[in-house]
């Protein structure tokens, strides 16, 4: 398994943790991703991504926010991750080179909140948690169309949270935000053993569509 630079930077609100996959010579971009509110960067999807990506033009930097560094079980408020999450990635970009901005579910939330304020040109946004389960009425569509930047989702079909279906109904009429629904998946991406997919193809089709996908960010 590649290792990451680890680098700790000082926020406002205590010590967040930089998690660097050099990238190859010339460098394309600086995609910085963020964990959710349930897990920090073990989860399945960005070790697949940093894992995918590592010697690619595209350096990856996972983001552990402060209450995670500190072993909190439980997130702050939005505004206290939106305040630490700008300084991390202003030192995560390092270089002036594009930067891509994203996360998983909560963290993609903070991704898509703070773009602008951080100069990204795009956002990756993992298992984006449209609604709380079984509450549809509470959307939160606005925070992922917001900003107006090429925004590329991957969201499970079995996603409770939205499945790939309510994000494609959802932001239509939004042409600068595509959806890749990952077969069979749920908000971890984990296929069930039933299904005719497996864990590791929806981790392969993630990593496939940002290949496929990611012209996007860089068309303006």
């Amino acid at each position: 398994m590649t290792q990451p630079l680890i680098t700790d930077v000082e926020t406002e609100f205590g010590i967040g943790r930089l998690h660097r996959y050099r990238a190859s010579e010339p460098m394309k971009a600086v995609l910085v991703l963020g964990h959710g509110a349930g897990g920090g960067i073990d989860a399945r999807d960005l070790t697949a991504i940093a894992e995918s990506f590592a010697g690619s033009d595209l350096e990856i930097v996972l983001i552990e926010q402060p209450w995670v560094v500190e072993g909190k079980k439980v997130a702050p408020a939005p505004t206290r991750l939106d305040a630490c999450w700008i300084p991390l990635v202003h030192a995560a970009r390092g270089r002036d080179l594009p930067l891509i901005v994203g996360g998983r579910s909560a963290g993609a939330r903070v991704a898509c909140r703070t773009a602008d304020d951080v100069g990204a040109i795009g956002i990756l946004a993992l298992a984006f948690p449209l609604h709380p389960p079984g509450r549809p009425a509470m959307s939160r569509i606005d925070e992922l169309t917001a900003s107006g930047l090429p925004t590329l989702v991957m969201q499970g079909a079995r996603d409770p949270f939205g499945s790939s279906r309510a994000v494609k109904a959802n932001t239509k009429g939004y042409p600068t935000v595509t959806v890749v629904s990952i077969a069979a998946a749920d908000h971890g991406f984990k296929v069930p053993a039933a299904a005719t997919s497996t864990t590791d193809r929806a981790l392969k089709q993630i990593t496939d569509g940002i290949t496929r996908e990611s012209w996007r960010w860089f068309q303006r």
